[in-house]
């Protein structure tokens, strides 16, 4: 690879998007490709510390802003210790969920606004994007199903239907303002449809940077 290529993988609760990045990441290695799969919050030890504090359903009172801040700050620290390391050393970095799922989850449905969480992770990300984002589209419905079948729910699984459907629309704008970056992937079919249309789609990006 000429230089690490940085690819993000957003989408409602219950659309698959992490067994789309697992599935792909499996294939790229059979292929050769030097990649790694990580997520936010989370990631690395200081960050997953933080991870465990947002999404413990014990912590219901969480202040909106509070949590844009500890998104943040994991982010951060997520960069340092995994992100950019592995960029430098020129690997295929599938991060699951980064800055755009700030932005539709605290900005929008939280309603502190896009902007202002935008200016919060302009500190954390250091000018750090993704070269491309891919957002798993599933009606409402399907991903309650699958959250359901997944069980196990966090913190933020637990907010109600209007909750969910706010972040649904902070996506559509995102999708609507970023549409170079950001590419669509129906994730109602089978996951192993689902994981060949991603694979397909990462490699058309992989190839601008061989």
């Amino acid at each position: 690879m000429k230089q690490g290529v940085f690819i993000t993988f957003e989408g409602n609760d219950g659309a698959g998007k992490t067994t789309a990045c697992l599935g792909v990441k499996d294939k790229l290695e059979q292929m050769g490709y030097s990649v790694i799969y990580t997520r936010e919050p989370g990631g690395s030890k200081i960050a997953e510390s933080i991870r465990e504090i947002l999404l413990d359903v014990n912590n219901t009172a969480m202040d909106g802003r509070t949590e844009a801040l500890l998104y943040a700050a994991s982010r951060r620290q997520h960069l340092v210790d995994i992100v950019l390391p592995a960029l430098e050393k020129k690997q295929i970095v599938l991060c699951d969920r980064f800055l755009d799922s700030s932005l539709a989850y605290q900005g929008h449905a939280r309603g502190i606004g896009m902007e202002e969480v935008y200016k919060i992770n302009e500190f954390a990300i250091h000018n750090c994007m993704p070269i491309k984002t891919f957002f798993y589209s599933v009606s409402m419905e399907t991903g309650q199903k699958r959250m359901n079948i997944r069980g196990d729910k966090n913190r933020l699984d637990l907010e109600q239907n209007d909750f969910h459907k706010k972040v649904r629309e902070g996506y559509e704008m995102l999708i609507k303002t970023y549409p170079e970056r950001i590419h669509v992937i129906d994730a109602e079919p089978s996951k192993e449809e689902v994981i060949e249309e991603t694979l397909y789609q990462v490699l058309k990006v992989i190839k601008e940077y061989e």
